[in-house]
């Protein structure tokens, strides 16, 4: 499955982000051990190491190395800390925040993705994760709170019920803003039960954070 034409290719990827000064080095040396083609259909095989989103299933698209890298930095994830995920999609971001330690539980409105996904971790032996097919706006109440929580679908709000799944101490990284505009990632601390402070990380581009089941 990982020939050693896609780890040339995949390291010559990582090479480039690390040039960049702004990842975290352990998650580059994660990114660096997933086979990302894995998580693709085979006819983008030949391009899975190039910094690009690609689409895949319920017109979703896999998120480009550079912004998986980003968001996973921010994220600040620790080892044994419950992780949830809003938004499988393939599972690529999944596999990454799992092997940096986290306890993953990750959300698919999609009941075709949730699948996919499903499988292709069980075939990478990424044991940590369970796979959820919910909506994504109520998180997974009956496991709160998390220690982290990430989003990898554009909000035009951030959802309460996330806010309120949020530990005390952790960390939620979610793109924000209008439906059809660029969004702006942000990095909310939650510092008390009533107090959650916000930072603005930048501007990028999701798709929506639907609700519902797909």
């Amino acid at each position: 499955m990982d020939s050693y034409l896609h780890r040339g290719q995949r390291r010559r990827l990582i090479d480039k982000l690390r040039a960049e000064g702004r990842y975290d080095e352990q998650v580059l040396q994660v990114m660096a051990n997933i086979p990302r083609h894995a998580f693709l259909d085979s006819s983008f095989h030949g391009w899975a190491y190039r910094d690009e989103a690609f689409p895949i299933d319920c017109d979703q698209t896999i998120s480009q190395p550079s912004t998986v890298a980003w968001q996973s930095t921010e994220l600040e994830t620790l080892p044994r800390q419950h992780v949830l995920e809003i938004g499988t999609g393939s599972g690529y971001q999944a596999a990454v925040l799992s092997l940096l330690g986290g306890r993953v539980f990750t959300i698919e409105r999609h009941k075709p993705l949730y699948r996919k996904a499903k499988l292709t971790l069980k075939k990478l032996r990424l044991d940590r994760i369970r796979c959820y097919l919910r909506d994504g706006h109520k998180g997974l109440p009956e496991l709160a709170p998390f220690d982290r929580i990430l989003a990898t679908a554009g909000a035009t709000a951030v959802p309460p019920s996330l806010r309120e799944q949020l530990k005390v101490g952790g960390i939620m990284v979610i793109p924000v803003g209008p439906e059809g505009r660029e969004q702006t990632m942000l990095k909310i601390r939650r510092v008390s039960k009533t107090e959650w402070t916000e930072e603005e990380l930048g501007g990028c581009a999701f798709v929506p954070f639907a609700e519902g089941l797909g």
